[in-house]
């Protein structure tokens, strides 16, 4: 089969890139490896921005049950510390907004075909990008999207994770005094090793997904029930969070070798790098939706322009490097066992910290990058 535009990944940023495709007029084809959405290891904190792109989208949160963020609570050791956000925001679990997606996607033309990976991603001699399924069928176009998010795909890998981080992502649900004490607040927990975060979202439930460097883990003892263990030991205020409460996973989602502060530097002509595969900011900030969604706009709005994908990919490392760089020095801040024990004094000192770290720290969006048309401007 031929098509004008592949996307190979059926997340955020590859759905987000197939809708604004398929609304400007482009035969798309979106090719997911999962046969429906399912949850992943994401923090599912939705920022301004990150809301901003999904209105434009057509995807109404608060209709999917989408519940309001106001607050950060910043907790480590035996002191926490709370401050209002700078910006509106809210949690919505991924495969509740990953489910939106595929449909708006499917109701803007796209041709979607779900359960079935990609086992190759390569040039024909005609100069196209030929996407060979597990299945032995391949799917032709003149322009690709590569939005695999964290996995990568053979021939098109990225660097290695030279800390080994370990992400780990489990639904609770809090007795109620806890619940109420978490309504309407995102927490960062710190401990040597790592940080996690902990937020309600839809259903009345809360997520927890934390990271740890593999060295922290295996001294933890590995198994998902040593390491929760050791965390609550470690920031008592989880244990304060977690005691009484109903996990409700058989078992953890995990991901391993989560390249941090990763910025794709160039790629090859006709192929688009989005989400997670061009750049991966570190997961305190919130920002990994944001992200997916800023740089599936960009790549569009270069597609439609006839901007070589060389080119794009690197004005998006350009103009992604200063808050990734910020984000990976206060990601290492984290990790200090002095920065632990002095942040919460310092934002109750200056809660105002919370607002400029989380300037910094944010995608800035600019409106005429990317037609993104809502459904009602088509």
């Amino acid at each position: 089969m031929q098509d004008e535009v592949l996307i190979v990944g059926g997340g955020v940023a590859g759905c987000a890139a197939a809708i604004a495709l398929a609304r400007n007029g482009r035969g798309v084809t979106l090719i997911e490896r999962e046969p429906t959405p399912r949850h992943k290891v994401c923090g599912e904190f939705l920022s301004g921005e990150a809301l901003e792109d999904l209105h434009a989208l057509g995807i109404d949160v608060a209709s999917l049950g989408a519940v309001p963020i106001g607050w950060v609570r910043l907790a480590a050791a035996r002191r926490a510390a709370e401050a209002p956000l700078p910006f509106p925001a809210a949690s919505l679990t991924r495969r509740t907004l990953d489910t939106a997606l595929i449909a708006e996607a499917i109701a803007a033309g796209v041709r979607v075909k779900s359960g079935r990976s990609v086992q190759a991603l390569s040039r024909t001699s005609a100069n196209r990008w030929q996407a060979t399924l597990d299945d032995g069928a391949t799917h032709e176009a003149a322009t690709a999207f590569l939005a695999t998010g964290k996995h990568d795909l053979r021939g098109h890998t990225r660097p290695k994770d030279p800390e080994q981080w370990v992400a780990f992502k489990m639904y609770f649900r809090l007795t109620p005094a806890q619940d109420a004490e978490l309504a309407g607040a995102s927490e960062l927990m710190l401990y040597p090793g790592g940080y996690g975060g902990i937020q309600p979202v839809e259903g009345g439930i809360a997520n927890l997904c934390c990271v740890v460097q593999r060295r922290h883990l295996a001294r933890a003892g590995h198994p998902w029930e040593s390491f929760l263990a050791k965390m609550q030991r470690d920031c008592p205020h989880l244990a304060m969070r977690l005691a009484g409460a109903q996990p409700l996973l058989a078992r953890p989602i995990a991901v391993a070798h989560i390249p941090y502060g990763y910025i794709r530097r160039t790629t090859e002509d006709g192929l688009y790098c989005i989400g997670d595969q061009a750049a991966v900011i570190p997961s305190f900030t919130g920002d990994g939706i944001s992200i997916a969604l800023h740089t599936a706009r960009c790549a569009v709005a270069a597609h439609l322009a006839a901007e070589p994908a060389p080119i794009f990919q690197a004005k998006l490392r350009s103009a992604l490097r200063a808050q990734m760089r910020l984000a990976g020095f206060a990601s290492d801040g984290l990790n200090n066992s002095f920065a632990r024990a002095v942040l919460p004094f310092c934002l109750r000192v200056w809660p105002g910290v919370m607002r400029v770290t989380a300037t910094l720290t944010r995608v800035a969006q600019h409106a005429a990058a990317v037609p993104m048309q809502s459904p009602v401007e088509v």
